[in-house]
């Protein structure tokens, strides 16, 4: 059967009118041009609805796009939607209907042959009386085969343990939709109500945080689905974020951090070095567990990883984490820096996995040791450490120059992010303004 859009994009014109204009427009909206604001990155198309002779109501059908999107100025996409538009208002004239089969309107189109069509109403719709071909349609793709179906577009484009987590997610909502919804086969019988009750679920079970990852994880790949016109729209998009307030890990204070340190010298010296690279070094934890031995550059003292917000970053090593390194010249180049038993070592795990265990190794040695809360952690030790060398140089610069030279160190990427940094780790305090309430 011939695609909506090979009709309207179809090169000839189409010549003939009906002398029922006026009835038939009762059966569909005028089409309009949607243009995303004039935001060419963004896709444009046609859109019009028709009735659907179920129901009787005007339903949005799917989006015309052609080849418009392969232009790149506006005045071009306008040309082009523009006849797009024409030959659709044509078409809908002419007696195309989208819930019917509209191959003779298609090879009519072709030939500029003049057809007149009788209308008649049947079921508060008026259709178009024609001989229809018996033409069983393509079945449309199940909820599972859909969803499987983003997750491989996704593989290329998102990193392993992105990935994961989607993974992880849908399979979770596959099994919940089988549970709970069992009537629901087809992709396009899915809808954001039952989506929004799925989230509910989560959301009863753990945080509203959690809930909106959820949302987030689907939506993404429920929007590689509509892109590929599987479906037509990401009803996911229009379930709101809840409000959640943000973990925050607690900075130590200077008598913890120390006895922490002295207690480890002995206990755990591989948790101590582990700890000194995010505190020194201000590297996040899963960074550190990344880290290689030839990633360390003992010439000239840098150290290169892979970063939050960068594919490769360089940082120099200061000497006060140079001076707590064994020695590095004998080990394999390509095994990981930290193992669970060894400075230098193979270790056949994930990363997620290897940032776990020393998670789980800091609570057990530290966190229950000191009788610390849950919000103190291994991150605790960049934020600690970040605080403290801000407020050192702020003493003789002013807050702009400080934050200039911190934002080298700590590796942020904008003035604007690590102002946001500090204060949601209360970085920045002001001066004493006891004098200002006399």
């Amino acid at each position: 059967m011939s695609t909506l859009n090979e009709l309207v994009t179809f090169e000839h014109e189409i010549e003939h009118d009906l002398e029922h204009d006026l009835l038939l427009k009762k059966n569909f909206s005028h089409p309009k041009i949607y243009i995303a604001n004039g935001d060419i990155n963004k896709r444009w198309y046609v859109y019009f609805s028709y009735r659907n002779p179920e129901t009787g109501k005007l339903q949005r059908i799917k989006n015309i796009y052609g080849i418009v999107n392969n232009y790149h100025t506006k005045e071009e996409r306008m040309s082009v939607l523009s006849v797009y538009r024409r030959k659709l208002l044509k078409l809908l004239k002419a007696g195309y209907n989208p819930f019917l089969d509209n191959t003779e309107v298609h090879d009519q189109s072709k030939k500029k042959v003049e057809k007149k069509v009788e209308v008649k109403e049947k079921s508060k719709v008026l259709a178009v009386k024609e001989v229809i071909p018996d033409k069983k349609e393509k079945p449309s793709m199940s909820i599972r085969e859909a969803f499987e179906f983003g997750l491989n577009l996704k593989v290329k484009v998102i990193s392993e343990s992105t990935m994961r987590g989607y993974e992880n997610r849908v399979k979770l909502f596959l099994a919940w939709i089988d549970k709970n919804h069992k009537e629901l086969k087809s992709i396009n019988d899915l809808n954001k109500r039952v989506v929004a009750e799925y989230l509910n679920s989560v959301l009863d079970k753990s945080s509203a945080r959690n809930r909106n990852n959820y949302r987030i994880d689907l939506s993404s790949v429920l929007q590689a689905v509509v892109d590929n016109d599987i479906i037509e729209q990401n009803f996911i998009k229009e379930i709101p974020v809840l409000r959640s307030v943000p973990e925050r890990n607690k900075t130590y204070n200077k008598e913890v951090q120390e006895e922490i340190f002295e207690y480890l010298e002995t206990e755990d010296p591989i948790l101590l070095l582990f700890i000194k690279f995010i505190g020194y070094n201000f590297l996040r934890p899963i960074e550190v567990c990344r880290l290689k031995i030839k990633d360390i550059n003992l010439n000239n003292n840098t150290i290169q990883f892979k970063a939050k917000n960068s594919p490769l970053k360089t940082k120099i090593i200061p000497e006060i984490l140079l001076s707590e390194l064994p020695d590095l010249s004998k080990l394999d180049k390509n095994h990981f820096l930290f193992t669970p038993k060894s400075i230098g070592g193979k270790w056949d795990s994930s990363t997620e996995n290897r940032r776990d265990h020393f998670t789980k190794r800091f609570k057990t040695v530290v966190k229950d040791h000191f009788n610390l809360g849950t919000d103190y952690g291994l991150y605790s030790f960049r934020h600690t450490y970040i605080t403290k060398l801000y407020r050192k140089l702020v003493e003789d610069s002013s807050p702009f120059e400080a934050k200039s030279k911190l934002m080298l160190i700590t590796g942020h990427t904008s003035m604007t992010a690590l102002e946001k940094y500090l204060r949601d780790i209360d970085a920045e305090l002001p001066q004493d303004y006891s004098h200002l309430l006399k």
